[in-house]
């Protein structure tokens, strides 16, 4: 994949992705210098990648190449969805009420909470002994 390309950042959880999307392309999804079948294994996360497209009419016409890392594979998705949806963007602004009325353009800020002193996680503490 060569020549110009919009690039998109997104992040979900521990997971950052860097999108870049040429256009004119076949559709050719690469993630890691992988097809994105191969390295995303659960059909759902390829359908969330695949999705920014799907809402803007435009699959196929791009090629994507993502590099991804941190999280777990379906943070990875999702953060490859935002960046994919940015990218999308840069080079359509029309696209934008489409992909924000979809959801795509808002960071999900939910985190995993810090472990706390004296509890077993970020919560649980351990079992109350009477006697």
């Amino acid at each position: 994949m060569e020549g110009q390309y919009f690039e998109g950042l997104g992040r979900r959880k521990r997971a950052t992705a860097r999108v870049r999307i040429f256009p004119g392309g076949n559709g050719q999804f690469l993630v890691n210098g992988r097809t994105y079948t191969e390295y995303f294994g659960r059909e759902m996360d390829r359908n969330t990648l695949a999705e920014p497209f799907q809402v803007t009419s435009t699959a196929g016409k791009y090629d994507i190449s993502v590099v991804v890392a941190g999280g777990g594979i379906t943070g990875q998705a999702e953060a490859a969805r935002m960046g994919a949806s940015r990218a999308l963007i840069k080079h359509n602004p029309d696209y934008q009420s489409e992909l924000r009325k979809a959801g795509f353009l808002t960071r999900d800020a939910r985190e995993k909470e810090r472990k706390k002193p004296g509890l077993r996680r970020a919560r649980k503490a351990t079992q109350y002994t009477k006697r």
